[in-house]
């Protein structure tokens, strides 16, 4: 990721045709255009399975929403594009996930270098006990960022793009804990985007939050998709609606219907999504 937004006329187009399978329609974007390419992930915890024969494809630079209610798989999938399931012994999973184009659980892919390039971005705040700089500065330190004045340039460009510098620039020695709980959310993706990160994992990320800090995290990630490509997992139907480009119904492990937001929300092909988004199934 460049630190200087990608201009609308730079970025790539997203191209998709619409298959109709018996499960409901699923948006094929082509590879050229897509950052995942998942293909009949099967996830079981021991002999619970979890996600069932899932396929699609999540297209690059843009924002999109995984719905659907709880216990459906929705935040098992997101963990699984950056292989937060390898730290579960009793997880096991069929299928395959590329990331531009190659298989994450190849031999040769480094995990640590997969969770650099997928950042991911938890329910609640996680700050490091530590300052609001070292907070930022933490994974560039890790991967060998010698100079302060290469450091320093980064923390403020990751800070600025994360809308959290003006309100903390004059404080950046103290401790990352005397934020707020919607600054400490935005101070957690300040510290993601620090390392440059090609995709950015939300689960719930303003779920604990304050209607303002909501929006000002929702407003962030509008901003931040010229940059990267964003998936969020969420149970606000609104929230999806405003800031995705595209969403996925997922029930049951199962992918159900996968569409541009605003199709999805407005004309849905299938009843039980429908049914879903309207409030007549929990």
């Amino acid at each position: 990721m460049n630190p200087q937004a990608i201009p609308e006329e730079g970025r790539p187009t997203v191209k998709a045709t619409v298959s109709r399978p018996s499960r409901g329609p699923v948006i094929d974007f082509s590879p050229e255009a897509s950052c995942f390419d998942i293909e009949g992930l099967s996830l079981a915890y021991g002999d619970s399975p979890a996600l069932e024969a899932l396929t699609l494809r999540v297209p690059r630079h843009c924002v999109t929403a995984f719905i659907g209610p709880s216990g459906c798989g929705k935040s098992t999938l997101l963990r699984a594009l950056n292989r937060l399931h390898d730290l579960d012994e009793t997880v096991s999973h069929a299928g395959r996930i590329r990331l531009e184009g190659q298989d994450i659980h190849a031999p040769e892919v480094a995990v640590d270098d997969l969770r650099r390039r997928v950042g991911m971005v938890f329910q609640t705040p996680n700050p490091f006990p530590m300052s609001i700089y070292d907070n930022v500065a933490f994974g560039l330190r890790l991967r060998g960022v010698l100079t302060r004045r290469r450091r320093d340039d980064i923390v403020e460009w990751a800070l600025t793009a994360a809308a959290l510098w003006h309100e903390v620039k004059d404080r950046l020695r103290e401790s990352a804990w005397s934020l707020s709980g919607g600054q400490q959310q935005r101070l957690v993706i300040a510290r993601t985007l620090a390392v440059e990160p090609e995709v950015l994992l939300l689960d719930e990320p303003a779920s604990a939050l304050d209607p303002i800090s909501t929006l000002k995290i929702e407003d962030l990630i509008r901003s931040l998709k010229g940059q990267l490509t964003l998936i969020l997992v969420t149970h606000n139907m609104q929230q999806a609606a405003r800031v995705s480009d595209y969403t996925a119904f997922l029930q049951q492990g199962r992918l159900v219907e996968y569409a541009p937001t605003d199709t999805l929300f407005t004309n849905p092909r299938l009843a039980r999504t429908e049914n879903y988004i309207t409030g007549r199934m929990a």
